[in-house]
């Protein structure tokens, strides 16, 4: 049976048109000759001849109304009989940029459909490829600059001047952390963390106190409405380097950071505040870009390469949630990062 339907989409489409159109004719004059009966012997002249008008005319009706029933019936089916591949491909899209690596697609149905089919899996091939050839480029490159990075910090180790060698080795501690965060970025997403059910509050006062530690002006700001935030699921590092990102930036520009947890029934909100001279608000866009800076010094004081906030709207949007940036009143300004429940 299978051999006999036509394995193009043209050629099923023509079968079943065909198809409907003789079932109708079919169909109608069953009906007819049910109520109609047979075809007549010699019968009284009616005027004109024949049948009586009224029961002609409901036999012509009777024959139209059926005709129409059965071609919409069969459009209605032929669209969901070729639409099945178009939407399959569909849903593979939308997995296909949830998880790179999931399975080809079997090919099959039409002939339109199987080489679509070929097509999407040759491009998701051929995407996986590419990937592999980035991770093992960064992780080359990451190779070659550290090592000589190692050279200098061991040959730092050897200078007598103590106020040299701390001068090195902070120069050294800065190219490595510029070399990480521009090689995490090419990188992209790794492997996906799993998610946890994380507890915000003490996720938030750790970070506090890391930052306290090494002497940086970062408090947690408390609501009094709001005792504590609820547990959320989540990806408990890559949330952490998100609000990191956005604590570094703030410490930078501003002097410090006041971080504040506002949750609610469907969503929570992180907000990291600072009290510098905020961002023009034609800028609050850009600054999200990879590489952009507002200034082109690179002094400790406001160095870095223009990735802190890009990777972390990067990480808010993988974890469903968005990054959004306001100025605040008298100055200052506000990240804040919303995530679902």
């Amino acid at each position: 049976m299978a051999r006999l339907i036509p394995r193009t989409l043209f050629g099923r489409l023509a079968l079943l048109l065909f198809v409907a159109v003789l079932a109708s004719h079919v169909l109608a004059l069953t009906m007819m000759f049910e109520v109609l009966g047979p075809p007549p012997g010699p019968q009284p002249d009616h005027g004109m001849g024949g049948e009586p008008p009224t029961l002609l005319h409901f036999g012509r009706w009777l024959d139209i109304g059926i005709r129409l029933s059965v071609l919409m019936l069969a459009a209605w089916v032929g669209a969901r009989w070729l639409s099945q591949p178009v939407l399959r491909l569909a849903e593979a899209a939308r997995d296909l940029g949830r998880d790179i690596h999931r399975p080809a697609l079997v090919e099959e149905g039409t002939v339109e459909c199987r080489e679509a089919t070929r097509v999407f899996n040759q491009m998701q091939a051929q995407i996986c490829r590419q990937l592999a050839e980035r991770d093992r480029f960064v992780a080359a490159v990451s190779h070659d600059l550290r090592t000589p990075l190692t050279r200098l910090a061991l040959r730092t180790e050897t200078l007598q001047d103590a106020t040299q060698r701390q001068q090195f080795a902070r120069d050294i501690a800065e190219m490595n952390t510029l070399i990480t965060s521009t090689l995490d970025y090419l990188r992209g997403a790794a492997d996906p963390e799993p998610s946890v059910l994380l507890d915000l509050d003490s996720e938030l006062h750790s970070l506090v106190d890391d930052y306290q530690d090494t002497g940086h002006a970062v408090r947690m700001e408390a609501i009094a409405s709001q005792p504590s935030c609820a547990p959320l699921r989540t990806q408990a590092a890559a949330l952490r380097r998100c609000i990191g990102n956005l604590v570094d930036n703030a410490v930078r520009y501003g002097g410090g950071a006041h971080i504040r947890c506002v949750d609610a029934a469907d969503q929570v909100c992180i907000e990291v505040r600072d009290f510098g001279p905020g961002i023009a608000e034609a800028e609050l866009h850009n600054v999200l870009q990879p590489f952009y800076r507002l200034e082109g010094s690179r002094n400790r004081s406001s160095g870095g390469v223009g990735l802190g906030l890009s990777i972390a709207q990067d990480i808010a949007r993988r974890l469903h949630g968005q990054l959004s940036l306001h100025n605040a009143a008298p100055s200052g300004l506000v990240a804040r990062v919303t995530l679902p429940r």
